[in-house]
């Protein structure tokens, strides 16, 4: 179960941010730069913002990838896990920046 999140997660990471088949762009004309509510669309529905966010999600489909693969091949689980680690936790800093920026931007 844990290996078919992993390749699901990290399949759309990929897909997401190399916008195969146009993805990336329909998600962002069709979800993030909608607004929600009184929310005003944020840092996800700019490119480099949404890049981040598709990071995310394959640095998480990294981490169940290498808890899949640890139980059999524990060097190449662990190699996963720490890269998926270090991917999920730059591109936050990248979300947040860009999130604060984007919210400290809005005219109130």
């Amino acid at each position: 179960m844990v290996l078919a999140l992993g390749i699901l997660l990290t399949a759309a990471g990929i897909v997401l941010l190399l916008d195969i088949g146009g993805a990336a762009d329909t998600v962002i004309r069709r979800v993030t730069s909608q607004p929600l509510g009184q929310l005003a669309p944020g840092f996800a529905s700019t490119k480099r913002g949404f890049n981040a966010y598709a990071a995310l999600v394959l640095a998480i489909g990294l981490v169940a990838l290498g808890l899949a693969v640890a139980s059999w091949y524990v060097p190449m689980g662990t190699s996963l896990i720490v890269l998926g680690g270090i991917t999920f936790a730059g591109a936050s800093v990248i979300a947040i920046a860009g999130e604060v920026s984007t919210f400290r931007s809005l005219k109130r």
